[in-house]
């Protein structure tokens, strides 16, 4: 594939020759660790540098010998789809002690490592920065002792750490995602799925036990989630007298015709006492006051288990490389740092700001502190709550601001997972706002035939974890029918609008925008969300419905891969969609471990297929059973998928065998995934917070109505690096391709050189862009909603 042009190319001005790096898991395991490790030894090899595994974590270090080996490329394929560590950890009383510490330093210079990558939790970092502390002083001891030479302490002067957050908890500050956290809600929202079918046929309460220690990031996400009746989490106790509201709400949604109750309650649950609320508690609440049917589900170490999600595998290979970078940047001087996530931005944090804020946030609960506990816990968290508490506790009519203003909202072009999170969302936070709801059924063509209809709070229970669109979507769009659509904005009063949906719906919005010309009914607040599976809407780096396709095509690719264990060497071409745009196949490849990607934005050419089969020819000779090639639907109308498998089964004769699948709509459906369920509500959310503020800010007392003709008055909302931005359309216009429909610039371009270091090829990598140390405190900015993060 085609080089992109570098400002830096990493392998001429790092060099990792003649470094040694060590990379161990520590603590509890967690799903994605195995990506984080084969990533640090692969960019760590790519670099000349040697890289070793330390088995059992600190125990193996204390213990050395065979628990300190030296990697291969080849020792860890075939691990990025394992859950757990394969290297093993173990929590280890004799490395807090000194002398452990010293028989670990002894073990370290043996092998000439000074360079740890440390993936593991807060206790698991704090250990590793006082290993760093101390280095020069044990060095010293051990030349006392006899147990190294004295030149080996000039020689092995410095330790460099560099850590990353391995934990299901997501309880570390400094990351707005730790990996694992994605795939432990993965396997509670699949739970949660299953629970609601069999609660609803007997019309029974759950109450669910989720883990997360004394962090309750996990509950309350799972109960955004899956739009559970009530949340209880450490870092905001309910008020006293909580339980009698608890069951008026459980009992005034079973009135209201819904036949289950969910109440999911974090394992480190208190009340404003600092006393614990379990779930045996809860359930004999609901039993005593109500009468339901009430069982008790502790889900337990089934949240730890499991394949890594296809968000934790990106994670954890972005995160594996930019430690190694960290490692090769390192002086003397450098403060241990942590390799975090800001948003979609990499970003490293000096490891005891984070390890300091964290065990703040513990003393501010203790002390019950709990809003500045929950400041503490960084945007991410308090956007998450914010938006629970809009959603989830509905205010009595009488309570209600009255706003006369009527608000539709309706899904454009193909479905995409999250498109109901995102519609209930608007629908819920829009009538806490005051206004009226109403829905358009069948996209525009449902706008000029009249198909609208107002919706009440009720109407939308139970859409998050819906598949598809249940308002139904079509591609039209509205420039044809701009009359009738005025019309219909007449006839209803609509005074603000919005659009949920992929290009279609930019397009759509663009079209109304120019018709306020000749229509002032047009003249009102509009906004878009980006939902789409190919992620190629301009203004935004991510889009509702991306996740879940890529976990559909990580899942599929790796039972295929799978199909071939035992048999005889295999390479398969996948197909996916998209579109023009190779989000889908470019990092649905780094989180598979594919060898190759073909897309349109980059081309490529005869001689660039052939190279990548004689690559992949010489990998299949000395090591590797199983080969994967990914091929966007568009990316050449001459190399087809027939034409690609052809050419790989002619070339690879007398080496492997090829096999095509073409992924088709299997992409588009399903559940949605935690991700897509929250990020359509949080988005959603705050989109219909700024619609709020624009009728407002646009009503004209004097003609008793809504005018808004400014560019800002019709904006798209999207995740830009850190940030949630409101962006006028019309100013996108030039950011965009129409003829293919795609942004001209799209920042997940960056990551396809990542994904050819990690398959064994040689190749530029621009580092300009690489994470840089920042506080903690000062890596946040005011607008940030972290957790949308890819």
């Amino acid at each position: 594939m085609a080089q992109p042009d570098s400002k830096k190319i990493f392998f001429e001005n790092l060099s990792g020759a003649g470094k040694a790096i060590a990379v161990l898991t520590s603590g509890g395991d967690a799903q994605g660790m195995n990506g984080a490790v084969r990533a640090v030894v692969r960019m760590g090899l790519y670099v000349g540098a040697k890289v070793y595994f330390i088995h059992e974590g600190y125990q193996g270090m204390v213990d050395g010998g065979d628990n300190i080996k030296e990697a291969t490329w080849e020792s860890v394929s075939s691990m990025l789809q394992l859950g757990g560590t394969v290297i093993g950890s173990a929590r280890c009383k004799e490395f807090r002690t000194h002398e452990g510490r010293l028989k670990a330093a002894h073990n370290l210079v043996q092998h000439g490592i000074t360079n740890l990558c440390v993936i593991g939790g807060d206790g698991s970092l704090t250990g590793a920065n006082l290993f760093k502390e101390e280095w020069s002083g044990l060095l010293n001891e051990l030349v006392e002792q006899g147990l190294i030479e004295a030149d080996a302490v000039q020689k092995y002067s410095a330790l460099h750490i560099v850590g990353m957050v391995g934990s299901i908890d997501n309880d570390f500050c400094g990351t707005d995602m730790t990996i694992g956290t994605d795939s432990a809600l993965h396997r509670i929202i699949e739970v949660v799925d299953a629970i609601m079918t069999t609660a609803q046929s007997h019309q029974r309460t759950f109450v669910l036990e989720v883990m997360g220690r004394h962090c309750g990031y996990l509950a309350l996400v799972s109960g955004l989630a899956c739009g559970a009746d009530w949340v209880l989490i450490p870092e905001m106790p309910p008020e006293d007298g909580w339980e009698e509201k608890m069951c008026q709400k459980l009992s005034a949604n079973r009135a209201g015709m819904k036949r289950l109750n969910i109440i999911i309650v974090a394992e480190g649950a208190i009340d404003r006492n600092n006393k614990p609320i379990t779930t045996e508690y809860v359930k004999n609440l609901v039993v005593k006051c109500l009468g339901f049917d009430t069982r008790v589900t502790i889900l337990g170490h089934v949240q730890r288990g499991g394949t890594p999600s296809a968000f934790d595998r990106i994670l954890a290979s972005r995160m594996g490389v930019e430690a190694v970078l960290a490692l090769l940047e390192t002086t003397a001087n450098t403060p241990a740092c942590v390799v975090s996530l800001c948003g979609n931005t990499s970003v490293r944090v000096p490891l005891m700001e984070c390890v300091q804020m964290t065990q703040e946030v513990q003393k501010a609960m203790d002390q019950k502190r709990f809003e500045e506990a929950v400041k503490l816990r960084g945007r991410s968290f308090e956007n998450n709550l914010k938006t629970y508490k809009l959603l989830a506790h509905r205010k009595p009519e009488s309570e209600l601001p009255t706003s006369n203003f009527n608000v539709a909202v309706l899904n454009v072009g193909a479905p995409a997972a999250g498109m109901n999170a995102a519609v209930r969302s608007a629908v819920r936070v829009g009538i806490s706002e005051g206004h009226k709801m109403f829905a358009v059924s069948d996209g525009f063509e449902g706008f000029y035939k009249g198909q609208i209809k107002e919706v009440k709070w009720g109407d939308v229970g139970g859409w998050t974890g819906q598949g598809g669109s249940l308002l139904g979507t079509k591609r039209t769009l509205p420039a044809k029918h701009v009359e009738k659509i005025a019309e219909q904005m007449r006839k209803h009063n609509i005074n603000a609008l919005l659009i949920i949906g992929g290009f279609e719906a930019f397009e759509s919005l663009l079209q109304l925008y120019e018709a306020r010309a000749s229509y002032e009914e047009f003249c009102i607040p509009m906004c878009m969300l980006p939902a789409t599976i190919s992620n190629n809407v301009p203004g935004t780096d991510l889009s509702i419905g991306a996740d879940t396709a890529l976990n559909a095509i990580v899942e599929t690719c790796d039972r295929i891969k799978q199909s071939a264990s035992g048999t005889k060497r295999r390479v398969f071409i996948i197909e996916t969609m998209g579109g023009y745009c190779g989000y889908l196949a470019t990092v649905g490849g780094l989180a598979s471990g594919a060898d190759a990607a073909y897309i349109y934005e980059e081309p490529f050419d005869i001689k660039e297929l052939q190279a990548n089969v004689e690559h992949l020819t010489e990998k299949m000779k000395t090591s590797i059973q199983r080969g994967l090639v990914l091929r966007n639907e568009n990316c050449n109308e001459n190399y087809t998928t027939d034409f690609i498998y052809q050419l790989y089964s002619e070339e690879g004769r007398g080496v492997f065998d090829c096999r095509k699948n073409v992924l088709g709509h299997m992409q588009q459906g399903g559940a949605p995934s935690p991700f897509d369920r929250n990020f359509g509500t949080k988005i959603s959310a705050k989109a219909m917070q700024w619609v709020s503020k624009k009728l407002v800010e646009t009503f004209r007392q004097g003609a008793g109505r809504v005018f808004a003709n400014t560019e800002d008055s019709c904006c798209l909302l999207g995740m830009r690096r850190r940030t949630l931005v409101f962006q006028p359309v019309v100013q996108l216009k030039d950011e965009t391709d129409f003829v293919h429909r795609i942004p001209k610039e799209q920042w997940w371009l960056k990551l396809r050189p990542l994904m050819k270091i990690l398959a064994k090829y040689k190749t530029s990598y621009d580092v300009s862009d690489s994470g840089q140390l920042e506080h903690v405190v000062h890596n946040r900015p005011k607008d940030s909603d972290a957790s949308v993060a890819m």
